[in-house]
Formats: C-alpha cells, sequence, structure tokens
C-alpha cells in the first residue's frame, strides 16, 4: 500500500506556476484579520521547509511539531496559533469530546487523541462547520477570499488543506493558495488544481465562555 508521503511526493512532479511567475502577483484587499492570517502562513515559506507527517506525542495544550516539517493542517495551525492565539489543537479537542460522534471514524479511534486529531483535514473540516465558517463550493475565483481555506481531494484520495492568500496569480484570474502539498510551506497557483471538498471562513473568536463555547 502505497504511503501518504510517497503518494505526495509524486505529486511534486505535476506542473505548478514558477515562483518567477507568482512573483508577479496582484495584492487583493482583504479584512484585517484576514491580512493578519495571510502573513502570519507567508512567515512560515522558508522555515517550514519539509513534509513530515510523522505522528508525534505533543503537549496539550498548545502543543507543536518542529516549525522546519509539518503537512498541510500543520500551516493551518500555525496561522491561526500566531495571528490570533487561537489553539486549534485544544478547539478540536474539545469539540471532539463534546460530540465525537459529529467526527470521522477513518482511523478507527474510539476516543479524541490531541496529538492528532487536529491535525487531521476531515477532523479541521468537521471543525469549521460545526463552528459556522463553512461556505459555499463554487467554480467562481472571486468567491474565494483571502484567509479562508479550501480542503480538496489530490489523486490518490488524499485530503488536502490550503489557506487562501491576499495575492493574485500571473494572470490576476484566479487567488493563490498557502500550503504544504510535499514541499514545505509555499505559496502556489493550486486553487483550482484540485477537486474542492470543502469551503470555510473562520474569523475571528470575539468571545470564549469558560468551556471553550465560542462566538464567532
Amino acid at each position: 500500500m502505497i504511503s501518504r508521503r510517497a503518494a505526495l511526493m509524486g505529486l511534486l512532479a505535476l506542473p505548478l506556476p514558477p515562483k518567477a511567475a507568482l512573483a508577479k502577483a496582484t495584492r487583493i484587499s482583504a479584512e484585517p484579520w484576514a491580512t493578519k492570517l495571510v502573513a502570519a502562513a507567508k512567515q512560515q515559506i522558508g522555515v517550514t521547509v519539509s513534509y513530515d507527517p510523522a505522528y508525534r506525542r505533543l503537549p496539550f495544550p498548545g502543543g507543536a511539531v518542529p516549525r522546519q516539517a509539518g503537512v498541510c493542517t500543520d500551516v493551518i495551525i500555525r496561522a491561526y496559533r500566531d495571528a490570533m492565539s487561537i489553539d486549534l489543537q485544544e478547539r478540536v479537542n474539545h469539540d471532539m469530546k463534546r460530540a465525537f460522534d459529529a467526527y470521522p471514524k477513518n482511523w478507527g479511534l474510539t476516543r479524541t487523541d490531541p496529538n492528532i486529531d487536529h491535525r487531521r483535514v476531515p477532523n479541521l473540516k468537521v471543525f469549521f462547520i460545526r463552528s459556522g465558517a463553512a461556505r459555499t463550493v463554487t467554480p467562481n475565483a472571486a468567491d474565494y477570499l483571502p484567509g479562508n481555506m479550501v480542503a480538496q481531494m489530490l489523486p490518490g484520495n488524499l485530503p488536502h488543506i490550503a489557506l487562501v492568500s491576499d495575492e493574485l496569480n500571473a494572470d490576476e484570474s484566479r487567488p493563490i493558495v498557502i500550503h504544504n502539498i510535499g514541499r514545505g510551506a509555499q505559496m502556489e497557483d493550486t486553487l483550482f488544481a484540485f477537486d474542492i471538498t470543502g469551503h470555510c471562513r473562520l474569523q475571528m473568536v470575539s468571545y470564549c465562555d469558560s468551556d471553550l463555547n465560542c462566538k464567532f
């Protein structure tokens, strides 16, 4: 059976826009919170330089894998922590304990695992939907605003997630995204390169009570 790592390494052969083309990108106006979130994701480029899906035991809350490595979900996790002090490890764990049956059972788990639950794309999708963050999946590039997230399905049925940036591609037809698809954190023109299976926009948390019940 081909591992996720091996399958993603195979995707590196896919033709992607050269970095020179991305350098010509035009900025998109964005809300301040989204600009801050995107900036936190961009800061990972050149820092997170590899893709490493290895299971790790993490402190809780606030646990994190080393910045030089990670997976696609770590781009999102780090951006929310750095920009908004939102700990998705803690938030996902709390919501899974409250509504475990609402989350996928793809891994045969019978209880939560704060080491990995928040680092799995299907779990993040459910959390964002339950947080009221879901947006419609459309073929219209203008619907994908800076700070939005897109869940995608890569060849081989590999779930993936990316953050929509505040820059357009070279021909200004669509925004480019920030993600880790196997090369470390990168900004690339892949919004519509793969099937989009989810579209979310999770804004800054305005209030959380002592049980982490949050209003967005």
